[in-house]
């Protein structure tokens, strides 16, 4: 957009590790911020709006999935860049799937089912920092 304007403040976000089947769903992004990198669904908490409903609106604008919530399994504070990137603390929420398939739209343009002991072996992806350290974390938090 021209003429946006950068927040002066860090932004509160929220990001879904959903499992199902044992495997995570990873997203790639299809705009900034992180276009091209694969990582969890999720976005901006609104003012007044709890973690968990703006995590259930996340995933459900960006994917289309129902969710179930299990817990928080980790944060990660992303500081603002050259490349234009905001401020932001996001809190990532393991979850379980509970119905529907994912969609792709404009937010993502790619989807995988991995399984979490496979992250490691995936050079060919382009994944955002600190995804592998939620993702593990979520999986015990699950049970997967």
């Amino acid at each position: 957009m021209t003429g946006t304007v950068q927040p002066t403040h860090p932004q509160l976000a929220v990001s879904a590790a959903i499992f199902r089947g044992g495997k995570v769903l990873l997203t790639r992004r299809a705009r900034s911020p992180a276009k091209g990198f694969y990582s969890l669904p999720g976005g901006r908490v609104e003012f007044g709006e709890s973690l968990h409903k703006a995590l259930e609106r996340e995933v459900d604008e960006e994917t289309g999935l129902d969710i179930e919530i299990i817990g928080l399994a980790g944060w990660r504070e992303v500081l603002p860049s050259t490349g234009g990137a905001g401020h932001y603390l996001i809190m990532s929420f393991a979850a379980r799937w509970i119905a529907r398939e994912p969609r792709l739209n404009e937010e993502l343009d790619d989807y995988r089912w991995i399984a979490p002991d496979a992250l490691a072996g995936l050079g060919d992806l382009k994944l955002t920092g600190g995804l592998e350290e939620v993702i593990q974390a979520a999986a015990r938090l699950v049970g997967s």
